[in-house]
């Protein structure tokens, strides 16, 4: 990601107000977004476009997205703090 602001911007998107989605979003965002491929950046970009209960829901595993894309990135996610 060539913009700095572009960065910051999806900084402050992922900063959600749950404590349970910021500790999950926040450090995929700083440690993994960056060397994704674009079209997985697009995935998250996209899934900070839902609604909190939503994505903390789909996190919890207690439910799943019917976008495909959005179920990709969420599985990306949770993956990367809950290997299988």
């Amino acid at each position: 990601m060539a913009d700095n602001t572009e960065f910051n911007r999806l900084y402050w998107h992922s900063r959600r107000g749950m404590l349970e989605l910021d500790v999950l979003l926040i450090p995929f965002l700083e440690e993994v977004y960056r060397d994704l491929p674009r079209e997985d950046q697009v995935k998250y970009e996209k899934l900070l476009t839902c609604e909190d209960a939503d994505i903390w829901q789909w996190f919890m595993q207690r439910g799943e997205p019917d976008d495909p894309e959005l179920k990709s990135i969420v599985n990306m996610i949770v993956n990367r703090v809950q290997p299988d």
